[in-house]
């Protein structure tokens, strides 16, 4: 009981590194600036992008721009402060500190995926159900849905970070990962919460299968509308409309399964940080290529500020020109 009693009054956790030699650390340190500043330009760009041009304030792209400011909070929640450890060559973290990073990447990563659920939702009535869009996808309609997914995320975020540190810790205070990962918080308990940890699993479980069957029956719709469509060019249409979100959807999808779901026998230290990485740093800097790299609208409104003011540059001065 003493232990126990001890054994959640440490003030920190201690985040595993990626190297223990300094040259290592700095190369990590450089490879995580970089790809954080890729993805600080990138979501900034389409989020002014899509709020400064009128053209794009349509459902798809306000759901967007909803995902450009979570996959900013996503990676913002892990990446600076491993950052600063590799720097300063420190692993700690702050028991506060720890919490609220467990409580915003949680609620980033669930709110990301209803984000993606009511994104597909919007292709499957874009095509499927077109005369029933205006009414179906009203501005009241996006918002409400877009702060339903941000209520949901928060939600479920908190009822897993108030369960994780409820319980007392006694296998000391080493997280096994470069953040705070609730599966390897869980690893420190000393408590037999085998029920509390089956309940979390179910509710996981639930918002998890559930957003994924509903993205996969949305596309099946979609996919045999399209198919039935007589004209190529508009079928070509359709699918461009659909491909950057079903990659994010993959890209998100598998990489965090394939973490959290794979078998023990293949687990190593390495390993989890890799896919760690995969999933919690890289999508947030892809996305925004993603979805972009074939929309010549976003491309068009990406372009627009920078062309608008090459050609206030190039303009002739009447002044210079004017003749004596």
């Amino acid at each position: 009981m003493e232990q126990m009693a001890n054994s959640s009054s440490f003030h920190e956790f201690l985040l595993l590194a990626f190297a223990d030699t300094r040259e290592l650390q700095l190369l990590h340190f450089s490879l995580f600036l970089a790809i954080y500043l890729a993805a600080l330009l990138a979501n900034g760009l389409i989020i002014t992008a899509i709020a400064c041009d009128h053209r794009l304030h349509t459902p798809m792209y306000f759901f967007l721009l909803n995902l450009s400011f979570l996959d900013l909070t996503f990676i913002s929640t892990t990446v600076p402060k491993s950052m600063a450890n590799f720097l300063s060559d420190n692993r700690a973290i702050s028991y506060s500190g720890c919490v609220a990073q467990v409580l915003s990447f949680t609620s980033c990563i669930s709110a990301e995926y209803c984000i993606l659920t009511v994104m597909a939702y919007d292709r499957y009535v874009a095509i499927c159900r077109p005369l029933h869009y205006g009414t179906l996808m009203s501005s009241r309609a996006c918002v409400r849905m877009a702060a339903a997914a941000w209520a949901t995320g928060f939600l479920n975020a908190l009822l897993h970070t108030a369960t994780t540190f409820s319980i007392p810790f006694c296998q000391g205070n080493e997280v096994e990962q470069f953040f705070c990962e609730i599966p390897k918080i869980h690893k420190l308990s000393c408590s037999e919460s085998y029920l509390r940890e089956f309940g979390l699993l179910v509710v996981s479980a639930s918002l998890v299968f559930g957003c994924f069957i509903f993205i996969v029956l949305s596309y099946v719709q979609i996919f045999r509308a399209v198919l039935r469509i007589p004209s190529e060019q508009s079928r070509h249409k359709a699918f461009s409309m659909c491909l950057p979100h079903l990659v994010v959807v993959s890209l998100f999808v598998f990489t965090s399964f394939f973490a959290y779901l794979k078998p023990p026998s293949i687990s190593s230290p390495v390993l989890d940080l890799v896919l760690a990485a995969l999933y919690a740093v890289l999508p947030p800097a892809v996305n925004p290529l993603i979805y972009s790299v074939r929309n010549k609208e976003l491309q068009d409104a990406l372009k627009k500020p920078y062309s608008d003011l090459f050609s206030v540059l190039t303009v002739p001065s009447p002044v210079l020109n004017k003749r004596p």
